[in-house]
C-alpha cells in the first residue's frame, strides 16, 4: 500500500527510532524529502510564488497533521514553506513520519 494511503497510528513511546538502514528504504518513497541530524529528522522545503502561498500552504498542512494527530515543524516566509517530521515520544523516526511527508507531497501537488 502506497505510504499516501496509510493512516498514521498512535505511538505510545518506548519504540526505538527507525535505523538509518529503514529511514534510507522509505525515504525512496517520498521525493524531495531528506534525512536530517543522523537520520533523526525528515525535512522538506517547498517553494512558492510568494507570502501567501506559503503560508496557505503551511495553513493546509497544519490542517493535515491535526487530523492525523502528527504534527511537524513548520517554518515559512516570503516564497518557501520547510516541514520538519520526527516522532517526539521516541525522539527519532517511525513509519508515520514517512506516512505524513508523502501526504503532504500529495498535498502539495493539489490545487488550493
Amino acid at each position: 500500500m502506497k505510504l499516501s494511503n496509510k493512516r498514521c497510528i498512535p505511538c505510545q513511546g518506548g519504540l526505538a527510532p527507525m535505523d538509518v538502514h529503514q529511514a534510507e528504504q522509505l525515504l525512496r518513497e517520498v521525493p524531495g524529502w531528506s534525512l536530517i541530524e543522523q537520520a533523526s529528522k525528515l525535512r522538506r522545503s517547498f517553494v512558492f510564488k510568494d507570502f501567501a502561498s506559503a503560508q496557505s500552504f503551511a495553513c493546509r498542512v497544519g490542517s493535515l497533521s491535526e487530523q492525523e494527530g502528527h504534527h511537524p515543524d513548520i517554518c515559512y516566509g516570503w516564497g518557501y514553506c520547510t516541514v520538519v517530521f520526527y516522532t517526539h515520544k521516541i525522539g527519532g523516526l517511525h513509519e508515520n513520519d514517512f506516512i505524513m511527508a508523502a501526504k503532504v507531497n500529495a498535498l502539495h501537488e493539489e490545487k488550493p
